[in-house]
C-alpha cells in the first residue's frame, strides 16, 4: 500500500497586512509546479489547535493566480494562540499530521513567529516549518534596512491620510493628534510623519527611560502648540506611535485597568482612546495660559492593514512566498525567510528569539541614526532658543499675559532631558554649559 503524497500547508495569524495574498499565491504556485499539493488552513491556528481539520481548502494555481492584487487574506486570519496551552499545541501538530502535511508556512508577526517555533519543536522533525515575517509595524528582527512586508503600503496610505488632515487642519485652524499603529516600535509613526512633514512625531524610542510619564508627552505637545501660536499658526498635526501607551506609567493610565487584551496578552491598543486621553490632558494643560485650541484625536491603522499592496510590497511578498516554499521543498526547516541584497537568507529561529523572554527580538527605531536626526530637525519642538529674549515666544508670552520665565519654569525640563539623552547616546557632547537651570538668563 503506497503512502499518500505529503502536502504543504499555509496559514496566516495575527493582524492583517498588505501583501498576505501575494505570499499565499507565490508559495502555492512554487509548490504546485513541483507537483506538491497545497492546502490553506483557514483562520490561522483557530480551528486546528482545537483538533478541527475541516476548515481547510485546496490552493491551486487557478484559484490563487490573481489574488496578489488584493489586500486581506484569502484564507482568513485569527489571533488564536496555540502556545498558551500544551493541549492546543499538541492538537495543532496532530491536526496537521492528520491532513498529511509535512511542510508548513506561517505568515505573521512576532507572536506568530513564536507559535511557528513551538510547532516546529513539538513536531520534532515530522513537520518542517518556515515563517514569513508580516507586520505593518516593521518591528521584527530583520537585518537593518530590510522591511517587514506591509509596512511600505501602510506608510504610503498613511501619508495620504495625514496629507489630507494637514490641509484640513490649516483650513479649519485646528490640531490633529493622530495615533498610528506600532505596539513595540515607532517605525510606522515616524515613517508617516517624516514623509508627510507632520508638525511633530512622538515615538517611544526617543524617551530616555523605559517608563514614559504622561505629563511629559502632554508638555511636548502643549509646548509645540504654544510655539506654533507664537509663530502665528493655529494649526498642526502630531503623529503619536501607539507604543507610547504601552510604555506609559501605569499610575497615569489607571482608567485602563479593565481594558480588553488579545489572545497573546497584549492590550488592544487600537481600541484604547489614547488620542482622546492626550487631547483632554493637553487642553487642560493649556487652560492656565488662556489657550483653547481645537484638537481632534484620530487613530489610523485598521484602515491600512487590508489595503491593496503597492507594487513594492506586491513584488517583495511574491519573492518571500517563492523562497519560503522553495526553502521547505529543498529540505529547509526552522527559519524565518528574508531577502538581503537580492539573495535569500534564512534567519534561524534560534537567532531571532530572545533567550530571556523567549520572544521574537524587537527592532526598535535607531534614535541615534542620521535619518532620525534629520526628521527631528524638521519637527516643531521647544528649544533653548525659544526661551531667549527677544524671540517670538517672548512676544507671545507677553500677549498671553504670562512671563517668559513662567514658560521657562514649566517647560524647560523637556530641553534638559533631551540634551542629557543626546549626550548619553553620543549624539552631542555633555559639558558644564550644556544645560542651564530654569531661571538663568541668557539661554541661547
Amino acid at each position: 500500500m503506497s503512502k499518500s503524497p505529503k502536502k504543504l500547508a499555509i496559514l496566516v495569524a495575527g493582524g492583517p497586512a498588505p501583501g498576505i495574498n501575494s505570499v499565499i499565491a507565490a508559495a502555492t504556485i512554487r509548490a504546485a509546479t513541483e507537483g506538491v499539493e497545497v492546502v490553506g488552513v483557514r483562520d490561522g491556528f483557530k480551528w486546528i489547535m482545537r483538533g478541527d481539520v475541516s476548515k481547510v481548502e485546496p490552493l491551486t494555481i487557478d484559484n490563487v493566480s490573481r489574488i496578489h492584487f488584493r489586500g486581506g487574506s484569502f484564507i482568513g486570519i485569527a489571533r488564536d494562540n496555540p502556545t498558551k496551552n500544551e493541549e492546543h499545541l499538541e492538537n495543532t501538530v496532530t491536526s496537521l499530521l492528520r491532513l498529511n502535511v509535512d511542510k508548513l508556512i506561517t505568515i505573521g508577526g512576532d507572536d506568530t513567529a513564536y507559535s511557528a517555533l513551538r510547532v516546529e519543536q513539538k513536531a520534532d522533525g515530522r513537520i518542517r516549518v518556515a515563517h514569513v515575517p508580516k507586520t505593518i509595524d516593521n518591528d521584527l528582527a530583520l537585518p537593518h534596512g530590510i522591511p517587514t512586508f506591509g509596512y511600505n503600503t501602510a506608510r504610503h496610505l498613511g501619508v495620504e491620510m495625514v496629507e489630507n488632515l494637514m490641509v484640513d487642519a490649516l483650513t479649519t485652524s485646528r490640531w490633529y493628534f493622530i495615533v498610528s499603529m506600532g505596539r513595540k516600535a515607532g517605525h510606522l509613526a515616524l515613517g508617516i510623519g517624516k514623509a508627510a512633514g507632520a508638525t511633530l512625531t512622538l515615538i517611544p524610542e526617543e524617551f530616555p527611560n523605559d517608563v514614559i510619564r504622561l505629563r511629559q508627552v502632554v508638555d511636548i505637545l502643549a509646548g509645540a502648540i504654544i510655539k506654533r501660536l507664537s509663530q502665528g499658526r493655529t494649526d498642526g498635526v502630531a503623529i503619536l506611535a501607539e507604543g507610547l501607551l504601552e510604555h506609559t506609567a501605569p499610575q497615569d493610565l489607571e482608567i485602563l485597568e479593565q481594558v480588553e487584551r488579545d489572545a497573546h496578552g497584549n492590550i488592544r491598543l487600537a481600541e484604547v482612546t489614547f488620542g482622546e486621553i492626550v487631547k483632554m490632558a493637553v487642553q487642560d494643560r493649556l487652560k492656565a495660559y488662556g489657550i483653547k485650541p481645537t484638537i481632534i484625536a484620530k487613530n489610523i491603522g485598521y484602515e491600512l492593514r487590508c489595503a491593496d499592496p503597492i507594487p513594492f510590497d506586491m513584488e517583495y511578498t511574491r519573492d518571500l512566498g517563492y523562497i519560503a516554499a522553495k526553502f521547505l521543498l529543498d529540505g529547509g526547516n526552522g527559519a524565518m525567510v528574508s531577502i538581503q541584497n537580492g539573495h535569500f537568507v534564512p534567519l534561524r529561529f534560534a537567532e531571532i528569539f530572545d533567550p530571556v523572554t523567549n520572544r521574537t527580538k524587537v527592532r526598535m527605531v535607531d534614535v541615534g541614526a542620521e535619518s532620525f536626526e534629520i526628521a527631528r530637525s524638521y519637527m516643531l519642538r521647544l528649544t533653548r532658543d525659544d526661551f531667549a529674549d527677544p524671540h517670538e515666544l517672548a512676544k507671545f508670552a507677553s500677549t498671553a499675559g504670562v512671563s517668559l520665565d513662567e514658560f521657562r519654569e514649566q517647560f524647560y525640563y523637556l530641553i534638559e532631558e533631551d540634551m542629557l539623552y543626546r549626550a548619553r547616546s553620543g549624539d552631542a557632547p555633555l559639558s558644564d554649559e550644556s544645560v542651564d537651570e530654569p531661571g538663568e538668563s541668557g539661554a541661547a
